[in-house]
């Protein structure tokens, strides 16, 4: 059973970088097996390039950081999985020189995830690796699409119990944009909550026929919580970035995608120091006082 429970945990490495797109040594370790020592997820990580399923670039940072990512071939066999099936295959990063241009972002994701897996495991809830999904594709007609950084799965209460499954829209913020095209990214999930497809000569269903309902509603019985991870500025910035989502509170067109989700921003750095499920949530609507994430 020892060859079975290796096999399992190269098959849970490869699907975590399939997922969450790169991820560097350290939170490979953190995410498959923080009870072990470093040197075997080392080794781990070795194989899985070795066979040609992942690859890695090396930062010129101190103690030369190690980003590992997957091959075109590792996709192609991880989405074969049943774990992993029915999931929009990532883009693949094609050579070591592109992973390099997306790594801060995707690492920044990635570690949002860490925060979210190990609060959840110091509290006995549920939130797995592959809980959190990267990049889920939205179409809001038109050819757009509202795509986040991250769609997250989150059952409170122990394992086992009947707790709430919550889920949230997970928005990255690095300030690489202005804090009005920030605040921008609300129209986009107001005009999904909206959204409903039209079909070639559809016309008004007629009585006694159902309704036609918005496309979100085939995946979700309620439309995710909107989370922003606000990173990459100091306190002020972040204020400032807060005080954006608020002030577009005012236009029209969000109003009823307001009333019935909650929108809410935190500093990536609270999230560190205090834990996601603290007070350290501004709703949008009203910023302060500061709220958990899950109310």
């Amino acid at each position: 059973m020892t060859d079975v429970d290796v096999g399992s945990r190269d098959r849970l490495a490869l699907a975590v970088l399939v997922q969450y797109r790169m991820a560097t040594t350290e939170q490979m370790q953190r995410v498959i097996a923080p009870e072990v020592r470093s040197e075997q997820t080392r080794r781990r990580l070795a194989k899985l390039r070795e066979e040609g399923l992942i690859d890695r670039i090396t930062l010129p940072r101190a103690g030369r950081l190690r980003v590992w990512f997957p091959t075109p071939y590792g996709v192609q066999v991880a989405c074969e999985w049943p774990e992993l099936r029915g999931r929009r295959p990532p883009r693949t990063v094609s050579d070591p020189t592109a992973a390099r241009l997306r790594v801060g972002h995707t690492l920044t994701v990635t570690e949002t995830a860490l925060i979210f897996l190990e609060h959840a495991r110091r509290r006995g809830e549920l939130c797995r690796p592959l809980d959190w999904i990267p990049e889920v594709y939205h179409s809001i007609g038109g050819g757009e699409a509202v795509i986040p950084d991250a769609l997250m799965y989150y059952r409170r209460g122990c394992e086992g119990g009947d707790g709430p499954m919550l889920r949230a829209f997970v928005e990255v913020d690095r300030a690489t944009m202005g804090p009005e095209r920030l605040a921008a990214k609300l129209t986009s999930y107001a005009r999904l909550h909206s959204y409903i497809p039209a079909s070639p000569g559809q016309r008004r269903p007629r009585i006694g026929q159902m309704p036609v309902q918005e496309q979100w509603r085939q995946r979700y019985p309620l439309f995710p919580r909107v989370l922003f991870v606000l990173d990459g500025t100091g306190p002020a910035g972040v204020i400032t970035r807060i005080r954006a989502l608020h002030a577009a509170v005012d236009n029209p067109a969000l109003a009823l995608f307001l009333q019935t989700v909650p929108v809410m921003a935190a500093a990536l750095a609270d999230l560190r120091t205090e834990g996601p499920s603290e007070p350290v949530w501004h709703p949008v609507q009203n910023p302060d006082p500061a709220v958990a994430w899950s109310w």
